[in-house]
């Protein structure tokens, strides 16, 4: 028996091998596997030509859960779209700010300014804002902005009230994001993908995915742009395009106009309209501080302005009445079929005789009128010939 071994050792070493040998075999048959193969993909990476660079495209990386089917086969999605962020301080003052101040008798928590809104943009799927400031814990003023009167500027943290209140998305194409030149930019960028919050603009767009539906976010603005109304018409149309190919929803932000406008000029309409055509499910617009109407033209809503949501350039504006859009978008094989939709009037202030800077809907039928009112004016909606005349409060 002890002479066996041996040659029970070489059998047990044969068989060994050929299934090492069997196993590399199949190995070889295979393609290589890393981590990244397990990495879920909502949508690819894309390029497209846009105003100032190449349209980066922001994807959302964790899988979405299943989507909820609605009695006609549908899924819906609600979007909630609101006016400019405007948060921090000014640096052209010195000393305590107006919005400092505040946030120092709420407790520090920066969360104040959407305390009574939460539970709407909770409600929804995406809630989309225009962040017009810029977040970084240093700055320096570039030569062509130290003689503007506003300046705003806040720590990086304030992005968390973003995330905290549920705004999913920002949009950062205007007139104060580069009050700090591409530092301030960056910075503030940083300070949004830091919480997880979306952002878009002229460069980038902002891809966001729920129930199944597929969104992307683009922004630009007309205020500081070297080319006309008509080149930025055709580099936002080329925009759409690119973006329709990975997207069920398009949404195009504006921030355009001129202040204290309550009614859209001759070249938002052009450009809103034309974003339209080009595909754009949803136009919405900001600058002018004040209300706008709504137009719905060939089936899709144009916002031409969303005026204030939290605004700290005026503890007290002589007009704080602004309201919160909300659309539910329902879409079967690919295409929207219904667009219900309905405004909240709100108030831009807890108070009636300050700006506390904490965005409040309205009660009072009075005050609820007077949005409604100013929306639907004749002398603002004389140049809109596709002007809603109902704005529904509540869902149709």
């Amino acid at each position: 028996m002890r002479k066996l071994w041996p040659l029970f050792l070489m059998i047990f070493a044969l068989v060994a091998f050929a299934l090492i040998a069997a196993q590399a075999s199949s190995l070889d048959d295979e393609e290589e596997i890393s981590l990244s193969d397990f990495r879920t993909v909502t949508a690819p990476e894309e390029t497209a030509e846009a105003a100032g660079g190449v349209l980066e495209i922001q994807t959302e990386p964790d899988p979405a859960p299943e989507p909820v089917l609605q009695a006609d086969g549908s899924t819906m999605i609600t979007i909630t779209a609101v006016g400019d962020v405007t948060i921090g301080r000014n640096v052209q003052y010195s000393g305590a700010s107006i919005f400092e101040k505040e946030l120092k008798k709420q407790g520090g928590d920066i969360n104040f300014i959407f305390r009574n809104v939460k539970d709407i943009f909770a409600q929804d799927d995406l809630t989309i804002a225009n962040f017009e400031g810029v977040l970084a814990d240093s700055y320096n003023v570039p030569t062509n902005k130290k003689g503007n009167s506003f300046l705003f500027l806040g720590p990086p943290s304030y992005a968390e009230a973003l995330k905290n209140n549920s705004v999913e998305a920002v949009t950062m194409e205007n007139n104060h994001v580069g009050d700090f030149g591409q530092d301030g930019i960056d910075s503030t960028i940083a300070a949004m993908e830091s919480v997880g919050v979306l952002w878009a603009n002229k460069n980038h767009m902002a891809y966001f995915e729920a129930q199944g539906i597929r969104v992307g976010i683009l922004a630009y603005q007309t205020l500081n742009q070297s080319i006309s109304s008509n080149e930025l018409k055709e580099l936002v149309a080329a925009d759409i395009a690119k973006a329709r190919e990975i997207c069920d929803i398009v949404i195009v932000a504006f921030h355009w106009g001129e202040e204290l406008d309550y009614a859209p000029r001759s070249n938002q309409i052009m450009l809103g309209r034309a974003a339209v055509d080009a595909g754009a499910d949803l136009v919405l617009g900001h600058h002018s501080h004040r209300i706008n109407p709504i137009e719905y033209y060939k089936g899709r809503y144009i916002v031409y302005s969303l005026a204030n949501c939290s605004f700290a350039g005026n503890n007290k504006p002589s007009d704080m009445f602004t309201f919160i859009f909300q659309v539910r978008f329902k879409v079967k094989n690919g295409e929207v079929v219904g667009t219900p939709f309905r405004i909240i009037p709100c108030r831009i202030s807890s108070r009636k005789d300050y700006n506390d800077f904490a965005i409040t809907p309205l009660t009072e039928t009075a005050n609820i009128n007077t949005v409604i009112n100013t929306l639907t004016n004749k002398s603002n909606i004389k140049n809109l010939e596709y002007a809603v005349t109902t704005y529904p409060l509540e869902w149709e």
